[in-house]
């Protein structure tokens, strides 16, 4: 009698979790949790940037956080409420490469993304199973370090990803509105950067086609500054150059963007080269040659004294900088010296949202995420009609960086950042918008804010 009690338990039991939903049934995922959701319905997005996943892990910019990454990005698998992860620009990363490695090593871009991958094969197994699994859609936008990436070779890593790429070719920005979210907007924000949006004819003699922009060399330079260290004292310094016609606008943005190269070099990616030595050897985004840091620096013409550059030596005008960011499809045009100071100072970046979206009158974007600038935050705002908005920035996943490779630094506690957006209670208006740290594997949430759509 006991025994046959006992299999009609089971059998009632089995039936029961037959029948239910499986988001019906707690997980114990973190992402089934969350307080402000019901926690019934597949209506969560989970949005990332900024993973910078290098080809060598050797200097790649992300090492220490890729185990930390790929659990985190199983816990967005096996979820039962997250619909959408999105990753927000700067995934791949063909930049961040130390000034004398041949980037691509001779061959092509499909086969340096096939190295990545290989270097990242657990972060890459994990989304392609997203992908294959058809219950969570991933969607790819984007960013500067990966602007250069076609749409092809994108695909050999993660075959079947939605890209999201502004209409028109331009295949190195996107914006993104989820599916039934038009009042979402979610780009990585390069577009805004003077260093970082694309460049169209900028340097048509060296690289005819070329859209890569000055932050490229920043890169390279930054990434030889963590690969080859020196001190602060004994790294070369940027020679002096004089402002000889304050009168001339032209000539005036030129020494803003002089100044904040010697800022950079000598305060933040200090190198020993001699800045005449060849040291960038480039071979991709249509450059071949190899350049000089003097190459990309200002200088006073021997003849007439006037600031001239190697490289980028046309972009000085409000009107290159007007064109450059309509073919960046910038809505609201921004005044070219308060971009090439806003580049460095990244305040200037994140309140592109408000310029772009909130205070444009065309827009009806209440909710903005972007990347790029690594610093994640969550900020209010009202738009024109006096209704809330909400600006977020989602960090990065790159480590900690250290010139001193003997430091003892807990990567565990540093970036590693992440947005949830979830509909309060299954009300799709109402949305629970919340900023987090994955802290020693944990979802450690910073902020988190409501809007009512």
């Amino acid at each position: 009698m006991k025994k046959n009690y006992f299999l009609l338990v089971g059998l009632v039991m089995a039936l029961l979790f037959t029948a239910c939903d499986p988001a019906d049934i707690d997980s114990g995922n973190p992402f089934d949790t969350l307080t402000a959701s019901s926690n019934e319905l597949r209506d969560k997005i989970v949005v990332i940037s900024d993973l910078h996943l290098g080809s060598d892990l050797s200097y790649s910019e992300t090492v220490k956080h890729l185990k930390r990454l790929e659990q985190f990005l199983n816990e967005v698998r096996s979820s039962n409420t997250v619909k959408e992860l999105v990753i927000a620009g700067d995934m791949l990363d063909d930049w961040y490469v130390p000034t004398r490695i041949d980037t691509y090593g001779g061959g092509s871009q499909a086969d340096f993304v096939r190295k990545s991958v290989k270097a990242n094969q657990g972060v890459y197994d994990v989304l392609n199973g997203i992908i294959g699994d058809k219950k969570i859609k991933l969607t790819y936008i984007p960013g500067n370090h990966d602007m250069g990436f076609t749409a092809e070779n994108v695909n050999i890593a993660l075959p079947g990803v939605n890209q999201a790429r502004d209409a028109g070719d331009k295949f190195g920005v996107g914006v993104y509105h989820p599916d039934g979210y038009p009042q979402i907007a979610i780009e990585h924000g390069h577009r805004y950067d003077f260093f970082c949006a694309l460049t169209p004819g900028a340097n048509e003699a060296e690289a005819p086609g070329s859209l890569l922009p000055p932050g490229y060399f920043f890169a390279r330079i930054a990434a030889n500054s963590f690969t080859d260290p020196t001190t602060k004292e004994a790294s070369s310094k940027v020679p002096a150059i004089h402002l000889n016609d304050s009168t001339n606008p032209e000539q005036y943005s030129k020494y803003i963007y002089y100044t904040l190269w010697k800022h950079v070099i000598e305060e933040v990616i200090y190198v020993k080269d001699n800045f005449s030595d060849p040291i960038f050897t480039t071979h991709i985004g249509n450059y071949t040659k190899t350049y000089a840091i003097n190459d990309i620096l200002p200088r006073n013409n021997a003849t007439d004294g006037s600031i001239q550059i190697n490289l980028y030596n046309g972009l000085f005008t409000q009107a290159n900088w007007d064109a450059r960011q309509q073919y960046n499809n910038v809505k609201v045009l921004n005044e070219i010296n308060k971009s090439i100071v806003g580049s460095l100072k990244t305040e200037f970046i994140d309140e592109q949202a408000n310029t772009q979206y909130f205070q444009n009158a065309e827009s009806n974007v209440r909710l903005v995420v972007f990347g790029h600038t690594h610093e994640p935050m969550i900020k209010t705002y009202s738009n024109q009609a006096g209704d809330p908005c909400l600006y977020v920035n989602s960090g990065t996943w790159e480590d900690q960086k250290t010139r001193d490779k003997t430091a003892a630094i807990e990567q565990d506690t540093l970036k590693m950042h992440f947005v949830t957006i979830a509909p309060v209670q299954s009300n799709k208006k109402k949305l629970n918008v919340g900023l987090y740290q994955y802290k020693y594997g944990k979802h450690t949430l910073i902020t988190s804010e409501e809007l009512d759509l």
